[in-house]
């Protein structure tokens, strides 16, 4: 069999959808007021989501005080669904690509993200305030579901525990309200693009004025292709539902299931670098588009949540509520997963099979309550509670990492998987994690003085962590172990409110996380050398604003952060690791937004880090002073609207990613690219709009992620959507 990349195909269609854009525009254009367009409204008293930032709604995830980003002492970002939209972001990570600073990608085995200098294993990565403890349950999810997407950059341990050094995101499910809603959107795209995505609210019972009223929510989406790389097949199906009851006397309750599918055949896993791998990293332009990985090779997921949430406002000044969740996932992985070029760069070796499955189930529950009070006749407002959860995991490994075969680069065929020598369908348990958890946690705010505030918060957790072993016993790998932790994590704050419209502050803030990865996966080796979870200590100022009357909005963040106890190889003997590894990032972080008129709306951010070791060796050679993987020193976007008309406006968005290192000597390196996404939206009439987009307009070839391979980004698609509302 061979495989062969589609260019022509997609170049054709993206093409095609260009001219299509472009035939729309020119007759909307030509309509005046008196024509039959429907009567569209474009006001400065609403809006652009690509305009001012959206500083003055409570945020989840950087308080459970009920603070909005401007009122709490850190940087805190809300990309909301109005963002979402504007910007036409497919799924989690391409929202991801909103806050400042943030990277990510898709790749199937690993999940990409980098923020504040720090990887996917120091971030807390949240589901609707529940955290998992497992980097890949962070795939990316359809972005349908989604209400919104809230991130506090830095030390962040003592909101959701133990994994936040480099920041907190938080990944906010759509769920019943008090209103109708009905709203429907088809997608057609570049390489076979489908997708077709439904949501009604409605209210089932009562009157909608208190007790004994019920609110239903179902959103459904399913999209299939979009897959640009050779024999590649996604598809991928998306359920929330939510039954919200008004109880009476001031008691709410919201049942919430939630389901995610997701299936691959022929996952695309990167493409080889050009030899000799040194100084700037090269692929053959031959092979963009090529997947080496076995023809039927397969990744899938099903994930499941369940959450019932509990509501009750005792009073003005009390609030209660307790969120009981169980969280159930399985994936599936059955691929070649490494190719490299030989020497002479004329054939593509592969190696790295795997069969492999991860069997993930998380139950907890959380205990909240809010007091609004006063101390010395000062405003003290208070939240805290108890968090109790068993994340249990057991993996099913099955690697061979010996060569498969040595292939043409351009014209190839590959097997199918258990036609590999050693490969045999079946699966065979490994190991089990347990991880449980039973963290106690108090935040504070409390005024000084009129405008002063000062903000505390303190979380202290037990942690156990159970392996056993479910193969042969051997002194590497005995029958069980056990290791305990108990971190205790905080953050003391200062908000001043400076003037109109602006506040300054300072924050300290300290975070714990895992030497060398998730606890929820690590190994008998992993657990008994590493005694002790890492400390992160991060140090924060900035200030947040309106200007210009209103019209203009703007954050700055300075900070440095270091992060002690990592896992690091032990100078007097290589077999070894001993936590005295050290590393840091400090930075700078600024976003701006305007909407200088009721027709244009600008909105940007750019942040500088200068991330490195301090204390690190591998290999017997010491890297301090290099900068981690995959972590860019600037990152840059840009979002522009205009409102041609009342009824069509375009857009566009530029993004710059710095250059990054594939390897922590830091010899060899991706360059900085830059990527120009196009869009014009047609509101047909009130309920009815038209939107085609053209991603990576300018057909960048680019590294989402580099390492032995590259994972490229996807070439120059196009789509179509018609969005309903009904």
């Amino acid at each position: 069999m061979f495989h062969t990349s589609p260019p022509s195909r997609r170049r054709a269609l993206a093409l095609g959808l260009s001219s299509a854009l472009a035939a729309l525009a020119a007759p909307a254009q030509a309509q005046t007021a008196a024509a039959s367009l429907p009567a569209v409204r474009v006001s400065a008293t609403v809006p652009d989501a690509n305009g001012t930032l959206n500083l003055d709604t409570p945020s989840d995830t950087a308080s459970r005080l009920g603070l909005t980003p401007r009122e709490t002492p850190a940087s805190v970002t809300v990309v909301d669904r109005t963002a979402i939209d504007a910007r036409g972001a497919q799924n989690t990570q391409e929202i991801l690509r909103a806050i400042p600073g943030v990277t990510a990608h898709d790749a199937p085995g690993s999940i990409g993200v980098s923020y504040r200098g720090f990887g996917a294993g120091s971030l807390s990565q949240l589901f609707n305030g529940i955290h998992v403890q497992y980097a890949i349950a962070a795939r990316p999810v359809d972005s349908w579901i989604v209400d919104r997407v809230e991130a506090i950059g830095g030390a962040s341990s003592f909101l959701y525990g133990a994994g936040g050094v480099g920041g907190t995101i938080n990944v906010i499910t759509k769920l019943a309200e008090r209103r109708d809603i009905s709203e429907a959107r088809l997608r057609l795209g570049s390489d076979s693009l489908q997708e077709a995505s439904f949501g009604l609210n409605r209210r089932i019972a009562g009157d909608g004025m208190g007790a004994g009223s019920h609110y239903a929510r179902i959103d459904l989406n399913h999209s299939r292709g979009g897959a640009w790389t050779d024999g590649t097949d996604r598809r991928a199906t998306q359920l929330a539902t939510s039954l919200r009851s008004d109880l009476g006397g001031g008691f709410t309750h919201t049942l919430a299931y939630e389901y995610q599918r997701e299936q691959v055949d022929r996952p695309y896993w990167g493409t080889p670098l050009l030899t000799p791998l040194g100084g700037t990293l090269r692929v053959d332009e031959g092979t963009v588009g090529r997947n080496y990985n076995s023809a039927d090779g397969f990744y899938g997921q099903r994930v499941q949540w369940l959450r019932s949430i509990a509501d009750w406002r005792v009073n003005e000044a009390l609030k209660l509520k307790n969120t009981f969740y169980v969280y159930d996932a399985l994936r599936d992985y059955r691929n070649v997963e490494t190719y490299r070029f030989n020497a002479g760069n004329t054939a593509v070796v592969r190696s790295a099979a795997l069969l492999q499955r991860h069997d993930q189930r998380l139950v907890g529950d959380r205990i909240e309550a809010g007091y609004a009070g006063a101390i010395a006749g000062r405003r003290s407002d208070w939240a805290g509670g108890l968090d109790v959860s068993v994340n249990r995991q057991t993996r099913f490994p099955n690697s061979l990492p010996a060569t498969v075969s040595t292939v043409d680069p351009y014209r190839f065929g590959t097997e199918n998987f258990f036609d590999i020598p050693g490969m045999a369908p079946g699966l065979r348990p490994d190991r089990d994690n347990e991880v449980t958890t039973a963290a106690l946690y108090l935040e504070n705010r409390t005024a000084l003085v009129p405008g002063l505030n000062l903000l505390t918060a303190l979380r202290h957790e037990r942690i156990a962590l159970d392996l056993t072993n479910r193969r042969e016993v051997t002194a590497a790998n005995p029958a069980s172990f056990t290791r305990r932790y108990r971190p205790t994590t905080g953050r003391v704050g200062l908000a001043w409110d400076f003037a109109p419209g602006a506040m300054a502050y300072v924050q300290y803030a300290t975070a714990a996380d895992p030497p060398s990865g998730v606890l929820s996966t690590a190994s008998f080796a992993d657990v008994r050398n590493n005694s002790a979870l890492t400390t992160g200590r991060q140090v924060e100022v900035g200030t947040k604003l309106d200007f210009w009357q209103g019209r203009g909005t703007a954050t700055v963040a300075a900070y440095r952060i270091t992060r002690r106890n990592i896992a690091t190889q032990d100078p007097n003997d290589s077999t070894l690791t001993v936590l005295v590894g050290e590393q840091s990032s400090q930075g700078v972080e600024l976003a701006l937004g305007l909407q200088p008129t009721p027709r244009w709306a600008v909105q940007g951010n750019v942040t500088v880090v200068d991330a490195q070791y301090e204390t690190y060796r591998q290999g017997g050679v010491s890297l301090a002073g290099r900068t981690p993987t995959n972590t860019p020193g600037t990152v840059a976007n840009l979002w522009v609207s205009h409102a041609f008309t009342p009824a069509l406006k375009g857009s566009a968005g530029v993004r710059r990613v710095g250059k990054v290192h594939a390897d922590a000597a830091n010899t060899q390196a991706w360059p900085g690219y830059t990527l120009v996404d196009l869009a014009l939206a047609w509101q047909i009439d009130r309920r009815t709009a038209l939107v085609g987009r053209i991603r990576n307009a300018t057909d960048r070839v680019y590294a989402a992620n580099v390492g032995t391979m590259a994972y490229l980004g996807a070439p120059r698609t196009a789509d179509m959507a018609l969005q309903l509302s009904f």
